[in-house]
């Protein structure tokens, strides 16, 4: 009870109001307005501890579930069926229901890094438009690059998301940038990862490109399964790219294309960002990247399949299989 209700309870009483009266004047039972009139004190109220229910048991393990995956109720109830749970539909309904709204408040909280400490990528399709290129249309994706702490955002427009061209815009963010950060923070495209498991050490990542990352140094992090919402930044800059630099675009090449994409990310790199309310580019003179002090061959790993291949004079031996790449023949 509020200390005001207990003293005008206290006043009433004084003024010859019956405890019937005070019960009905303030929605309480006569017994308790008795003794809220009584009391020479505020009352004090502590909560009670909540009975324990069936689902008790199973809490830690639905919420080992739910970080995997977002389960429904239904899905939940027939896991715990299986570990000999005999509780009812509905508390399980209302435990999932909660613990998604707390994951869902978690993943979108927004997550600041350090300088020179993380940066986020990810790929746009913008299937509206295509570009001419070598006697043909193609269809137009964008590469898109962001720095946690200063903003500072890359776009480049390409016409295939192969690897050797996801690495060759990396490269080119980079040397916009002037360095690169400590990690970067990436979905669980193909082009980085070829089986994602629960543990990002668990997980095969690409060869090629796990090569490049430990050319250079940094850490490629993959986004937990389903949990997209942490790579935020990036994803709010790609429907930036859509809403802003697309609308009403007119180019007649790839070149010209991302020659505006540059005049367009020293435009928004050079303005107040609205959630630092700092300017990237000042911003990234903190961020203490690490330079790109050395080039990245982007064909080295087929160069060195190359140098490890023996290439036979004669025809080969019964144990021998011969490499339909290159000509080669491999010992087996």
């Amino acid at each position: 009870m509020k200390g005001a209700q207990w003293m005008d309870i206290r006043s009433d009483r004084q003024k010859g109001l019956s405890y019937v009266e005070l019960g009905r004047k303030y929605h309480k039972d006569p017994r308790t307005a008795k003794r809220y009139a009584e009391s020479p004190q505020k009352p004090e109220y502590t909560l009670s501890e909540p009975k324990p229910t069936k689902m008790d048991p199973y809490k830690q393990i639905v919420d080992e579930w739910l970080e995997e995956a977002p389960y429904s109720a239904l899905r939940i109830l027939e896991k715990l069926r299986e570990m000999g749970f005999d509780g009812g539909y509905s508390i399980v309904k209302a435990y999932v229901s909660s613990r998604k709204m707390d994951l869902n408040e978690k993943a979108t909280v927004r997550f600041e890094t350090m300088p020179g400490k993380q940066g986020q990528m990810d790929w746009g399709f913008f299937e509206d438009h295509l570009v001419y290129e070598d006697g043909k249309w193609k269809k137009l994706y964008c590469f898109l690059m962001i720095l946690g702490y200063s903003r500072m955002r890359y776009i480049e427009f390409v016409t295939d998301m192969s690897t050797n061209t996801l690495i060759r815009c990396h490269q080119n963010a980079f040397r916009y940038f002037g360095g690169y950060p400590e990690e970067i923070l990436y979905d669980n495209m193909k082009q980085v990862v070829i089986k994602r498991l629960l543990n990002q050490e668990d997980s095969t990542l690409n060869r090629q490109f796990e090569d490049f990352a430990g050319f250079y140094g940094f850490k490629p992090i993959l986004c937990r399964p389903y949990r997209g919402q942490t790579k935020g930044k990036v994803e709010r800059t790609v429907q930036f790219v859509r809403d802003n630099f697309m609308v009403g675009i007119q180019y007649n090449s790839l070149a010209d294309l991302n020659g505006q994409a540059l005049a367009w990310c020293n435009k928004v790199n050079g303005k107040v960002h609205a959630t630092t309310n700092e300017i990237p580019f000042e911003r990234l003179k903190k961020e203490g990247l690490s330079p790109l002090s050395r080039e990245y061959i982007i064909d080295k790993i087929n160069l060195r399949r190359v140098q490890m291949m023996i290439f036979p004079k004669t025809k080969p031996r019964p144990n021998e299989v011969v490499s339909a790449w290159r000509g080669g023949a491999t010992e087996r």
